[in-house]
Order: structure tokens, then C-alpha cells, then sequence
């Protein structure tokens, strides 16, 4: 038995079909699709080692079957960079020195773009912390990964005013 999914894959259309209605979005991507920026850390949801967004929200890639994503909108870190130009956040984590053994960054970063997009980031540093605790650095790179959530949320926030003054 197979289950055909249609997803839109880091802006590109995409139909997939699954052979086990048991696969994760995770296993999907990285041994499927080749995906390999979602990190399988702990596999249970309590690392963030695996997070991307799914129709704009941050959710743990080896909790969530692929099967229950049909027509969902899928962005991860390989979807984020503009060609070779970086997204902020990206550029972010790098001016602040916001990893160290880069394991858990592409889920830092796509969790912290899912909470600049909510609008939960702010510049706050506790509200910061709060919004990132679902993401662990085994490395300890928390003081740059604050540093780089705050400065690409201030810039995030400038951006919208000069639109908003534009308009």
C-alpha cells in the first residue's frame, strides 16, 4: 500500500510517494529527499536538533508523521538562504559566533525564524530565552544564539517599520 503527499518543499512544488504510512517528516527528508540540516538528535522531540517550519510553525521533524502533511507548506534550513545571499538570521548566528559544534544550528536558526515570524521574539532576553528553550546547545553557544535571535529580531522589526513607513 503507498500514500501519495503532495507538499510544497522549500518553495518547490513536490509529490512523494510513501510506502510506510509510518515515516517521520524527518527520516522523509534526510534519507528520502537528502535533506540532511534537520538533525536527528535525540528522536523523542526534546533537543530541537530537528526542527524546520511547517506552514510557518516551528515543529520538532521527528515527532510528526510525513503522512499527515499533505499540502503543507515545508521550509528548512536549506530552504532558507537566497542563492548565496544569507538569510539575517543566518547572517546573524555567524556575527555573533551563535554555534561551536554546529550540530543543533540549523535548528537553532529555524526556530529562531519561526520566532521572529510569529512575533514572539521581540528584544527581550528573557522572552528570548523562553521562546528558544525547546532547542538545546550541548556546546553551551546560548549567550551568541541570544545575541543573533536579538539582533536579526530588531533588524526584522526595522524592515517592517520602513515598509509600514513606505506604505
Amino acid at each position: 500500500m503507498t500514500f501519495p503527499l503532495r507538499l510544497t518543499l522549500n518553495g518547490q512544488a513536490r509529490e512523494i510517494v510513501l510506502d510506510d504510512p509510518r515515516v517521520t517528516l524527518l527520516d522523509l527528508l534526510r534519507e528520502r529527499l537528502g535533506l540532511t540540516g534537520a538533525k536527528k538528535g535525540c528522536d523523542r522531540g526534546q533537543c530541537g536538533a530537528c526542527t524546520v517550519l511547517v506552514d510557518g510553525r516551528r515543529i520538532n521533524s521527528c515527532l510528526t508523521l510525513a503522512a499527515s502533511l499533505d499540502g503543507a507548506e515545508i521550509l528548512t534550513i536549506e530552504g532558507l538562504a537566497d542563492g548565496d545571499r544569507l538569510h539575517p538570521v543566518q547572517a546573524a548566528f555567524i556575527a555573533h559566533d551563535g554555534f561551536q559544534c554546529g550540530f543543533c544550528t540549523p535548528g537553532q536558526i529555524m526556530s529562531a525564524v519561526g520566532l521572529i515570524r510569529e512575533g514572539q521574539a521581540g528584544t527581550d532576553p528573557e522572552r528570548i530565552r523562553e521562546g528558544m528553550s525547546g532547542n538545546l546547545c550541548r556546546c553551551g553557544a546560548y549567550a551568541g544564539i541570544l545575541e543573533a535571535v536579538r539582533e536579526a529580531s530588531h533588524d526584522a522589526a526595522d524592515r517592517t517599520e520602513q515598509r509600514e513607513d513606505a506604505a
